[in-house]
């Protein structure tokens, strides 16, 4: 019941719980320091010295914005831009005489793209404070001044109140645990929304807290650290009744975390709000930002250039010709322009003057060369392209049902980009589903199973496995499913055990793996059958194959763990547990058995067990390093299983001095816990080492395999020993048949007496090592970059990543198509990333899905986070989401790519259709001797950019494709468009921007010519500035919209609507515009209606000027279709010749000479490529 305290387990003997008693030395010299001045008043929040503190209350807001602020500060984000910056200038200056046309028609689209963009921004944020008043507005239970408990909503919390939390409801606030359901205090918390691990953690109550009856009248003082972002640690002191106990993270509870498996807590109010560690951690993830978004504001500060260049020639002809109007004698030239009665915008006296303010009129009129809605466009072309990235079918994970998901659309086009991918192993090319398969055991080796590896490495070999083996799976199939569990030796299996020869050891062996561990036994009531509850998969691997082979791990308490062996039952007093961690690379546990000995149960890496053993208790050290080295060979992870007995002088001075280690509250509080630890672990007995495989995961050597052919270079970062991390990378397909190894390690015996002598010769070893290595293969891999794979070790790696060594390195690295980093740390993956990114120059693809990834994630120009076994915490500071690496394969090939050429395209497009349309401006104001005066009607001009063109390159960047997805993982080498940067490099860009100023050329010329010098009218008048400029201006929405319409190379209805529809949408606002009152629709006042549309010559002069400006374009990909084609045309090209070998005539296997020669060229530029730097 869920008013009833439980009377199970009390762990409050354990070490983990035993130091956190009272003891009468503790350090508290930090308490009361900068750093450690906060004051809780418990149970007493009214008090007047807590009112004085005036802390945080415990309302949340994560929003962007507020009511007050949303407009100053979205405005500001808004101008950070300098186009939008121009284009308000622009906006101010049209209210003086110097603007060329009126004020609304250049606010107007400035007020759109601006306000859509605001809105945009308000939605998001609004959606973002629904959830903060979600959460402020949850009920929790307060105890009142009556002394009993009241419901009150989250955000009236204060620090000091006493709460009642359920079972499944999330703490408030940061708490102190006080006292629990449970007896002794524990409780069991999920910190899935802190760290995304999904294990539980147990916490503890001090043992003067944990009396629940007692707890209405409880008062104290909590004098601690101040609000910080570290979620693992906390230090402070619990002055109550006189005494000072210290307080850790086992007694604290943290916002946001749930829970479980308990009825319900009572705890202390010391965090709120913003204060508490959940909050100080949220800020946000680094800023990235796309290198063609960076090349973009190159772009725009090259288009401003050629605004300011233009701008400056025609005023300096305008000043020419003005001066000239009027001679020093008095006579006028163009005496129609009555030079002589002007203002100072045309002052033949003036012209100097004259010229400089129509130096800004032209700043004013040729703005329409800026996009102003480009950066709207392409964030609404992003956030499209998220969604059909979240919807893909083909990525996703119905066994979790968790889908891709982009979790920034700032980086799509980064996808078709990426030259390197810097991949974790554990859980992203693996599953982090461990099974027990194979174990050592007194030197000799149990396990008759085949790992994945194996088998990779036989069909390598060109072998087939054993007949033996294949009769022992067939055993193995025929037991029972057991998770975790895939071992099978007729030696041990039911019971055999006992005839071995070595079966004390054996029966030593399994009691350590059933007894040396954290795990918590959960029995089903119904069923009785156990599950565990463990910290990693490998620990519940290790308990459940000691269950299997006959040693029961079924219960624990605060003093005891409890098996069951063969027959019968055994207890053992657990006294402290030892536990594991990533500097000590071990685990231990001090048990008294029934025989009232003591006996220290060890489990470790073998790189720091070994040197821990007894001289006594080395015996089978040589054949268990042997059978590691097998295991490793294999792909299985491996631990060394150890014990000693502890003699009970030893024992209690140890406990002592560790027990005062842990009551300090200092800095260096970890490392004398360690140091003490580390005392009692020496003298070892080697029982045996353990072989757990983590398979891997579906797909993973196709999705590499894929990749390679893609021209991507992958690099593994591992923590696993060098045998086994190449072993994984033959499996996976990293490795390959006829690659030559480069292996760079300092783990061997002659390096590690050049170490004893120095560290500098060792240095010198490893740098005279890789320029060796560099200089032999510097020749050779410009042949064939793809025959070299390097392999490194973390010790090696620690050197490398030197400055004076890291150029080397990196030189060496680049030169080989795969590369492995073994043993190492999360700091050395960040390190090795940033190396990458810095040094290249190319954009660096990081994937995980540990904690101990996420410095690699966010060092990456993307981050690629994997939902797997690790929990979240690699999702939630990743770009991009996926449940399976072979995911990826489909992320790159196919929405990489498209999304790359989508955006590349389009930008293009839009500076092509903004260069168009504005030097026809420039050719008319140089016809019109600069005189200012606009080719077009003012609001023609305003909606140009917003109305008439805008969705057609908005639905190229959503939907075109230049091949299918099934041919894009076909294919692989298209992928090659986005890492050399074709489609938006210099080249490309500046020949895009040629193409619109000589589309304006034609349009302008051919109009100008086929109409001005002509009759027009019935009565022999020629056109107007009206039908000049409506002529004109159609012709250039047409062209933009058909040189779009044969861009593309995917059409959808969609794009056929926007492209038509956007022709049909100018002509109806003529139509519209037109019928207005010519006091508002000026030149365009019907000029439409009655006098262009009417007019044969009008259509004709459109037809011959649109088709003359789309020749230019027509040669130039047949020229390059011909004689340069990218790699798309190959693919048709390719396609088309399939197709025809089908024909009975056709010879088969063969391609097109032109062809043949173009993917050598291509698979040239691209060794080349790899080779260069």
């Amino acid at each position: 019941m869920a008013g009833e305290r439980r009377k199970g387990m009390k762990f409050s003997k354990l070490y983990s719980f035993k130091c956190f008693k009272p003891f009468s030395r503790e350090d508290h010299s930090q308490i009361g320091s900068r750093g450690y001045s906060r004051v809780v008043f418990c149970n007493d929040p009214d008090n007047p010295e807590a009112l004085q503190l005036n802390y945080r209350g415990n309302y949340v807001s994560t929003t962007k914005y507020t009511a007050a602020n949303f407009i100053p500060k979205s405005l500001f984000e808004q101008f950070r831009r300098v186009a939008n910056i121009y284009f308000l200038v622009v906006a101010f200056v049209s209210f003086s005489p110097l603007a060329p046309y009126t004020a609304p028609s250049v606010l107007a689209p400035l007020l759109i793209v601006i306000g859509a963009t605001m809105v945009k921004e308000g939605v998001e944020d609004l959606r973002r404070r629904k959830q903060d008043v979600e959460a402020n507005n949850r009920k929790v239970e307060v105890l009142g001044k009556t002394g009993t408990y009241v419901e009150t909503k989250w955000k009236n919390l204060r620090v000091g109140d006493l709460v009642k939390v359920h079972k499944d409801e999330y703490f408030p606030a940061d708490l102190l645990l006080l006292s629990s359901s449970y007896e002794d205090g524990i409780c069991y918390v999920e910190t899935m929304n802190l760290d995304g691990e999904t294990n539980l953690k147990l916490k503890h109550a001090l043992e003067i807290t944990s009396d629940e009856e007692s707890i209405k009248n409880f008062r104290a003082v909590i004098k601690c650290e101040d609000p910080n972002e570290h979620l693992y640690s906390f230090v402070g002191t619990l002055y109550f009744e006189g005494k000072q106990y210290p307080l850790s993270p086992q007694q604290i509870l943290l916002r946001d975390s749930k829970l479980k498996n308990t009825d319900y807590v009572h705890g202390v109010v010391v965090f709120t709000g913003h204060d508490t560690k959940v909050m100080q951690n949220a800020t946000d993830p680094p800023s990235k930002r796309s290198k063609i978004e960076k090349k973009m504001d190159q772009i725009i500060y090259i288009l401003f250039s050629i605004l300011i260049v233009i701008a400056f020639t025609g005023s300096v002809f305008f000043g020419i010709v003005t001066r000239r109007d009027m001679s020093d004698d008095g006579k006028l030239r163009r005496w129609y322009l009555r030079p002589d009665q002007t203002t100072v915008f045309y002052d033949p006296r003036r012209a100097v003057a004259a010229a400089f303010f129509h130096f800004l009129t032209a700043l004013m009129l040729y703005g329409y060369l800026i996009p102003i809605s480009l950066y709207v466009s392409i964030e609404v072309v992003k956030v499209l392209q998220s969604i059909f990235i979240n919807q893909d079918q083909e990525m996703y994970h119905e066994e979790t049902d968790r889908p891709a998901r982009a979790r920034t659309s700032n980086l799509n086009e980064e996808l078709g980009q990426v030259d390197t991918i810097l991949s974790d192993k554990t859980g992203t090319l693996t599953c982090n589903s461990m099974e027990f398969v194979k174990c050592s055991i007194a030197g000799t080796a149990y396990g008759r199973g085949m790992t994945e590896v194996e088998m990779a490495l036989r069909k390598k070999k060109g072998m087939v496995p054993q007949e033996e083996v294949g009769d022992d799976s067939l055993s193995i199939k025929e037991q029972k499913s057991v998770k975790g569990f895939n071992f099978w030796d007729e030696r041990i299996v039911d019971g055999q055990w006992i005839n071995q020869p070595n079966a004390e050891l054996i029966q030593k062996f399994f009691r350590v793996l059933a007894i040396c561990h954290t795990a918590i036994p959960d029995v089903n009531n119904d069923t009785g059958e156990i599950t565990y509850e463990a910290e990693s998969p490998d620990e519940a691997a290790f308990v459940i194959a000691s269950r299997e082979l006959g040693f029961e791990f079924f219960s624990r308490s605060q003093t005891s763990i409890s098996l069951h062996e063969i027959d019968h039952m055994t207890v053992y007093e657990l006294l402290h547990v030892l536990e594991f961690s990533s500097s000590r690379k071990r685990m231990s546990v001090i048990v008294r058995n029934p025989e009232n000995r003591l006996l220290l149960l060890s489990k470790g890496a073998d790189s720091v067990m070994f040197e821990r053993l007894a001289k006594h208790g080395r015996q089978n050290e040589r054949e268990t390093k042997e059978h590691i080295k097998k295991y490793a060979e294999a792909g299985l992870r491996t631990l060394v299983i150890t014990y000693r007995e502890i003699d009970e002088d030893e024992y209690r001075v140890w406990e002592e001095e560790f027990l005062n280690a842990k009551t300090l509250v200092t800095e260096d509080r970890d490392t004398l816990i360690d140091a003490a630890a580390d005392k009692i672990e020496k003298d070892l007995i080697l029982l045996g080492s353990t072989a757990v495989e983590d398979k891997l995961q579906k797909g993973v050597p196709d999705c590499i395999e894929k990749l390679s052919q893609a021209g991507v270079k992958i690099w593994v970062l591992t923590g696993d020993k060098t045998e086994t991390a190449i072993n994984i990378g033959y499996a996976c397909s990293l490795l390959r048949e006829g690659m030559k190894k480069i292996l760079i390690t300092l783990d061997s015996s002659d390096i590690e007496a050049l170490e004893k002598q120095g560290d500098k010769e060792a240095v010198a070893k490893l740098r005279e090592g890789m320029t060796q290595t560099a200089a032999v293969t510097d020749d050779s891999v410009k042949e064939n970059p793809e025959m070299f794979g390097l392999v490194i070790d973390g010790k090696s790696l620690t050197f490398a990543l030197d400055s004076k060594l890291e150029k080397e390195f990196l030189e060496l690295a680049i030169r080989c198509n795969s590369v492995i980093c073994c043993r190492s740390s999360p700091k050395q993956k960040a390190l090795v990333t940033r190396l990458v990114k810095n040094g290249t120059g190319r954009t660096t693809l990081a994937i995980g899905d540990g904690a101990n990834d996420v410095g690699m994630l966010q060092e990456a120009d993307i981050g690629v986070g994997i939902s797997g076994a690790e929990g979240m915490q690699a999702v939630m500071a990743s770009d991009f989401a996926i449940a399976q690496f072979r995911f990826l394969e489909r992320l790159l090939l196919v929405h990489g790519h498209w999304c790359y050429r989508r955006i590349a395209l389009m930008i293009c497009y839009f500076f092509y259709k903004n260069l168009t349309f504005g030097f026809t401006l420039f050719w008319y104001e140089a016809y019109a001797s600069f005189s200012g005066k606009p080719a077009y009607n003012d609001w023609y001009m305003s909606c140009y950019n917003v109305f008439f063109t805008s969705l057609p390159v908005i639905a190229l960047g959503v939907f075109d494709q230049d091949v299918s997805a099934r041919l894009c993982l076909k294919y692989p080498l298209l992928y090659q468009e986005g890492v050399q940067n074709v489609l938006f490099s210099w080249e490309r860009i500046l020949g895009w921007m040629l193409n619109g100023i000589i589309s304006s050329m034609i349009i302008f010329f051919l109009t100008i010519n086929t109409m001005a010098a002509q009759a027009f009218r019935k009565d022999g008048q020629v056109v107007d500035y009206s039908v000049l400029g409506v002529t004109m201006y159609s012709s250039v929405v047409w062209m933009v919209n058909c040189q779009m319409a044969i861009s593309i190379n995917y059409f959808t209805w969609i794009q056929h609507c926007f492209i038509w529809g956007s022709i049909g949408v100018w002509y109806l606002f003529l139509v519209v515009y037109g019928s207005l009152p010519p006091t508002f629709s000026t030149t365009a006042f019907q000029v439409f209606v009655e006098t262009s549309a009417p007019s044969p010559i009008c259509w004709l002069i459109l037809f011959l000027v649109v088709f003359s400006a789309l020749l230019p374009y027509f040669a130039y990909r047949a020229f390059q279709i011909k004689f340069r084609p990218m790699y798309h045309d190959i693919i048709v090209e390719q396609r088309r010749t399939e197709r025809i070998e089908t024909a009975p005539s056709a010879v088969l296997g063969e391609l097109p000479v032109q062809v043949e020669f173009t993917l050598h060229h291509l698979r040239a530029n691209l060794s080349r490529r790899d080779s260069w730097n």
